[in-house]
């Protein structure tokens, strides 16, 4: 026997249990009609500002260690800081340091590339709100790790190496399990704005994580693990307080492309020719996906089927794979996020040594990249919301991503104001494409008509794609240490080779846009 929708919700309700913030409030508000009429609208807010703080402190985390390269390893070419021990801190103090950063690099970048498939298909099999509090505590812990090396006098690689996989691993918990909640709470209509203004927690976070590093990378560069460390590890502890899992915990309803599915699953077999019509109508309007593909359901149309998607059952990662669009986003975010994380972990380090600036200065001017990356990351979510062409607003993008680095590298330097007004347009055209794939894109196909109604496959895409772009997060600052020991003209090379494959990857996709407009427009004119 099917189970029923009640049978389903009742189910849910014992494994993802009503936080205890929830609780409170909730016996607080019993007497006030103002929240009871506007329920739903206040859960997603929180469910908003909840998730934006929680992936802030993220990448908040993450940034500490791009800062304090500089004084890890110091200027040893004057005898006087030779004579008072500030090469540096041992064991970057040597003229290998660029490589040793770049394995610290790695190790943090890989393990999470590699741990992001495993996070993703777990966390469609259990509680968000479980799974980001551990994963953010967890982060704290490995992040504040690090600091403690300096005041516990410690120097060995080794250590730091191992901090940094375990610190990638539960950074994992993050994405998958944030765009999953975004995903389950708001509906499709202006995704792309909306996702664009959330995400510009990931500028924000690397913004505040600067800050913090640069106010205490002079002074003691501990403290710039320390502190991000207690706050991530804090705002772990407030999700666990408050976060509601899903819709149907509290009695709302979940978000209304998703209802229609599960309603149109339990209807009887003699609707499927209505079904499948509203099918290809809907695949019409998205322009990404590929016609004839878009009509095969990927998980078979059988009563099993069926049951299993009424139910949410989780797809498995090849089932995603031949969702159309999937592997065309990936590839594209691998050379995207190359490009955005070389800026993430270098950029610092590339202005200090460019410009002559001290720590802090080159720390504080690193920011204006991320400034442009929230401007870029809401105009390309609001123009894919106009145009309904993701692949086609991307590959704009990175069109003109390639000339403005190239840009910046012959002429940053030969001013401060150059500098700053090219590092936010570099901000813009590079961030852009990276922010609409990692979310509005990611959701879109996460909820892709040919998985026949089954809601429940967000966090696995959202961890194909992502984990494919982190592999390519890797390998950038991996190269650029390398490559940066000869020349950094030669690392922007790199960089903009990358973001024109990024653009060759989404062309086949582009064509279809475009096509599909331009019959579009042939109907109107007929009509």
């Amino acid at each position: 026997m099917r189970p029923t929708a009640s049978r389903t919700r009742k189910m849910s309700n014992n494994y993802n249990d009503i936080p205890i913030g929830i609780r409170l409030l909730q016996s607080f508000s019993r007497h006030c009609p103002r929240f009871h009429a506007r329920k739903e609208l206040c859960y997603k807010m929180s469910i908003f500002l909840l998730t934006f703080l929680a992936y802030t402190c993220y990448h908040m985390s993450r940034k500490p260690i791009s800062v304090v390269k500089s004084v890890l390893h110091g200027n040893c070419s004057n005898a006087q800081l030779q004579d008072e021990g500030n090469c540096g801190y041992a064991p970057f103090d040597g003229p290998d340091s660029k490589a040793l950063f770049g394995m610290l690099d790695s190790a943090f970048l890989f393990s999470y590339a590699i741990a992001m498939f495993a996070s993703g298909f777990i966390a469609e099999r259990v509680s968000l709100r479980y799974f980001l509090s551990m994963g953010m505590i967890m982060t704290g812990v490995f992040t504040y790790l690090f600091g403690l090396a300096r005041t516990s006098n410690i120097h060995s690689l080794s250590y730091f190496i191992i901090v940094q996989i375990f610190a990638g691993i539960f950074q994992t918990t993050g994405w998958p399990g944030v765009v999953t909640l975004v995903g389950r709470w708001f509906g499709k209509k202006k995704r792309g704005l909306i996702f664009g203004i959330w995400n510009s927690h990931t500028s924000i976070g690397n913004i505040l994580g600067t800050l913090i590093a640069a106010h205490y990378v002079e002074k003691d560069w501990a403290l710039s693990f320390v502190v991000p460390g207690i706050i991530i590890g804090a705002v772990g502890f407030l999700l666990f307080l408050f976060l509601v899992d899903q819709p149907e915990i509290v009695g709302c309803q979940p978000q209304p492309d998703t209802q229609e599915r599960r309603i149109s699953n339990e209807s009887d077999a003699d609707n499927d020719d209505d079904e499948e019509q509203a099918r290809r109508s809907e695949a019409d309007q998205i322009s990404y996906r590929s016609a004839p593909t878009e009509r095969t359901p990927i998980l078979p149309r059988s009563q099993a089927s069926r049951e299993h998607a009424a139910t949410g059952r989780p797809i498995g990662l090849i089932d995603a794979l031949y969702i159309p669009g999937v592997i065309e986003f990936s590839l594209c975010l691998f050379f995207t996020k190359l490009v955005s994380y070389t800026f993430m972990y270098w950029l610092p380090l590339y202005i200090q040594s460019s410009n002559s600036f001290g720590p802090t200065l080159s720390a504080y001017l690193s920011t204006l990249f991320d400034v442009g990356g929230v401007v870029g990351a809401i105009a390309a979510g609001y123009v894919s919301d106009l145009t309904g062409m993701s692949a086609t607003v991307c590959t704009v993008m990175l069109f003109f991503a390639s000339p403005v680095l190239l840009m910046y590298e012959k002429y940053g330097v030969l001013s401060l104001t150059i500098s700053v007004s090219l590092l936010i347009i570099v901000g813009i055209f590079v961030n852009g494409p990276y922010a609409l794939i990692t979310t509005s894109v990611s959701a879109e196909l996460g909820q892709h008509s040919s998985l026949e109604g089954n809601s429940n496959a967000l966090a696995t895409v959202t961890a194909i794609i992502d984990g494919t772009g982190s592999i390519g997060a890797a390998v950038g600052p991996l190269l650029a240490g390398l490559i940066s020991s000869h020349s950094w003209e030669k690392v922007f090379y790199m960089l903009i080779v990358s973001d024109i494959i990024a653009m060759v990857l989404l062309m086949r996709l582009v064509i279809k846009e475009c096509n599909t407009l331009r019959r579009s427009a042939t109907r109107i004119r007929i009509e």
